[in-house]
């Protein structure tokens, strides 16, 4: 019978990068629509899943509910955020912020431009699948793309958290061909307007995407919320 091999003590420092790694490792997991607002989260599983002592997930788990992406209820454990009606307003109003300006400010031929196009083809081609969790994902890093633009480590690690709470409220509609599928043609205008140096208007038809994206996640969050 093998032995279990036990996990071994990690330094200081060391232990810090692992718990910063395994945080991003499930805000991605967040933003990739894997998880959903109010799963109950399972210690043990979790860490076998992810290889890491529970110690480890435990400070993994403080500093997500510290960003409000997990709750902590006694007697019942750690689960995935509800974002609230006052949430996505307020995340939108952050996303028109830190998204119109990088994309107005940009220079067309930016790097991150490269990731646009590539959210766009990947998007068209999980459309024509059907398969609407691929679009959200594609649609999420089309915009972390954008928020590239700005060249700012700190407003992208923003815009990661911001993507992880929005697709938790994405994930509660019942409906996501509804939600994502108009955005793939927008996002590919949106790209084209980019590369033809039309950074303004493209600003400009991003603020109006982003009001028409928050009303109809509000008009549909509203009505099927618990």
């Amino acid at each position: 019978m093998p032995l279990t091999q036990p996990r071994r003590t990690l330094p200081r420092g060391e232990s810090a990068s692992l718990t910063d790694s395994v945080a991003d490792t499930i805000r991605q997991q967040l933003i990739q629509g894997q998880l959903r607002a109010g799963q109950r989260l399972s210690e043990a599983a979790l860490a076998q899943q992810l290889d890491i002592s529970r110690n480890t997930l435990r400070e993994v788990f403080r500093t997500l509910i510290k960003e409000g992406l997990l709750v902590h209820e006694p007697n019942r454990g750690v689960s995935v955020a509800v974002p609230s009606i006052a949430d996505i307003i307020d995340i939108y109003r952050v996303r028109r912020l830190i998204e119109c300006q990088s994309l107005e400010k940009a220079w067309p031929l930016h790097p991150a431009h490269k990731h646009m196009r590539q959210a766009v083809e990947d998007a068209a081609v999980a459309r024509e699948a059907r398969d609407w969790q691929r679009v959200g994902s594609a649609n999420m890093a089309f915009h972390a793309a954008i928020v590239a633009l700005s060249d700012s480590e700190r407003l992208c690690a923003m815009f990661a958290d911001l993507a992880a709470e929005l697709r938790l409220a994405f994930g509660m509609l019942d409906d996501p061909e509804y939600l994502h599928a108009p955005y793939v043609d927008h996002n590919a205008r949106l790209l084209q307007l980019f590369m033809d140096g039309q950074t303004l208007e493209a600003a400009r038809e991003l603020e109006n995407y982003l009001v028409q994206s928050e009303r109809m996640v509000l008009a549909v969050y509203a009505r099927q919320r618990p």
